[in-house]
């Protein structure tokens, strides 16, 4: 028989998982691997910490049979820690911010750890502060020991042990980048030491939230005032020695809306069910590769860093979405996903008439394509007008000869353009009653969107 000795025999060995859907909508060619870190016994990646942080403390001498770890957590951290500490005997005490969700809470003292939760837009400094809290309970309780992932090297030791050898062992070595949100840092540098040791080209890229510190500290070298923001786990409003700088080759920053919006998506169209901080680093992971524009051969690998579960009240409950102005549009779609859907899509020429043209030509493509507005284009292919079905109308009720009539004499002006990125809420403004189609510039060549294909796409 194979079997365990205990639950943190279980931690690590965790999949790595293409996700197909979501890079296609972002016009992505690079592989994207998601690395299951809920798939771990406590339901995310900082098992592997939590496990590291009190072997490495048993062997040097700071935690002793009987005593209490105290430590200041999002909730994963303390999961691991508790999860560890359940068969070795010791007690924990945990301080958690308030804007936790209300499952990691329970789920902590589920496991029989004390919970105390402290204000979350607090100075770090302030007594109480998580970081002050947990400091101080670790002075007033004998026997104690303070885990500070913050300071701790076991920290990054962990996944430079383990997380950054299984991916390169699971890649054959072909990994292009590692991307990740940036909390303590220690995945980041642990995960990102191992990797460069491989390889030293492979790039490592944080990602981190909109009222962190890391990303204008990375780009400009300014100490930026911290803000408070919603998601949980990840960014800093202090520089923790736990974070290597000097393996980062690129921050990308994101807001709270994305961070929730692409993890429920990644649920919906990828089956990995997992929080916020997710969101964030597969978000990181596609733009990442798109503004780098990674080819097929490239692999980009991130984390599913824990599980929905634990977010059921927040990021997959859509009241407290709503209440927080966090909820996605139903237009959430870009422009380029829109032209995907229309029927008989594909690459394609975009159907236009010459301005040399005569109104009869016009006329006739019009009929032929069965549409009801044709952009009007220069000896270069680029829009400068549009016609309409009225205007051709217009000029046969007065009795005009449609074939000795130039388009350039009756066209209107171009439709507006816009890059494929663009959210199609925007689109969506922009088609009126005068101007009933926009056109798409995506990868040097144009597509069309009409208000009939915005309602199509409503209807579907």
């Amino acid at each position: 028989m194979k079997v365990a000795a205990n639950i943190g025999e279980c931690v690590g060995n965790t999949p790595l998982v293409r996700i197909d859907r979501l890079a296609k909508q972002w016009g992505v060619k690079a592989q994207i691997l998601v690395k299951i870190g809920y798939m771990n016994p406590g339901g995310s990646y900082k098992d592997r910490i939590g496990l590291q942080l009190i072997q490495d403390a048993e062997e040097a001498g700071h935690l002793k049979p009987g005593g209490t770890i105290i430590e200041c957590t999002s909730g994963n951290t303390g999961m691991g820690l508790a999860l560890a500490a359940v068969s070795r005997g010791y007690r924990c005490v945990f301080v958690m911010p308030d804007k936790m969700s209300r499952e990691k809470i329970d789920a902590l003292r589920a496991l029989g750890a004390e919970v105390i939760v402290t204000p979350t837009a607090v100075d770090k400094d302030d007594p109480r502060s998580y970081y002050s809290v947990a400091a101080r309970l670790n002075e007033e309780i004998p026997n104690s020991w303070h885990s500070n992932q913050y300071e701790n090297q076991s920290n990054p030791r962990a996944h430079y042990n383990s997380t950054g050898p299984e991916i390169w062992r699971d890649t054959e070595g072909k990994i292009t980048a590692f991307v990740n949100g940036m909390g303590t840092g220690g995945t980041l540098s642990g995960v990102g030491r191992y990797l460069k040791e491989q390889n030293p080209d492979v790039k490592i890229v944080g990602v981190d939230p909109i009222g962190s510190m890391y990303f204008d500290k990375f780009h400009s070298d300014t100490d930026v005032k911290p803000k408070t923001y919603l998601v949980e786990g990840i960014g800093e409003d202090f520089y923790p020695s736990t974070m290597d700088m000097s393996l980062v080759d690129d921050i990308l920053q994101i807001d709270d809306k994305t961070c929730f919006t692409v993890a429920r998506k990644l649920a919906r169209r990828e089956g990995i069910f997992s929080g916020g901080s997710t969101g964030a680093a597969v978000w990181g992971a596609l733009e990442y590769a798109k503004r780098n524009n990674l080819g097929p051969d490239d692999i980009v690998v991130t984390m599913a860093c824990d599980h929905g579960l634990r977010y059921l009240s927040k990021v997959f409950n859509e009241q407290w979405l709503r209440e927080n102005e966090m909820l996605e549009s139903e237009y959430e779609l870009e422009a380029r996903q829109l032209l995907g859907t229309k029927q008989g899509s594909g690459p394609r020429r975009l159907v236009s008439v010459p301005a040399t043209a005569s109104a009869a030509d016009a006329l006739s493509l019009l009929k032929d394509h069965d549409v009801s507005q044709i952009p009007v284009v220069d000896a270069d292919d680029e829009p400068i007008g549009s016609l309409q079905e009225a205007q051709l109308v217009a000029l046969f009720v007065e009795h005009k000869d449609l074939s000795s009539v130039k388009v350039k004499d009756v066209m209107g002006p171009p439709f507006p353009v816009v890059s494929g990125a663009t959210p199609l809420e925007e689109v969506a403004r922009q088609l009126t009653r005068e101007n009933p189609a926009v056109l798409v510039e995506d990868e040097g060549s144009y597509g069309i969107v009409t208000k009939y294909d915005l309602i199509a796409h409503i209807a579907r």
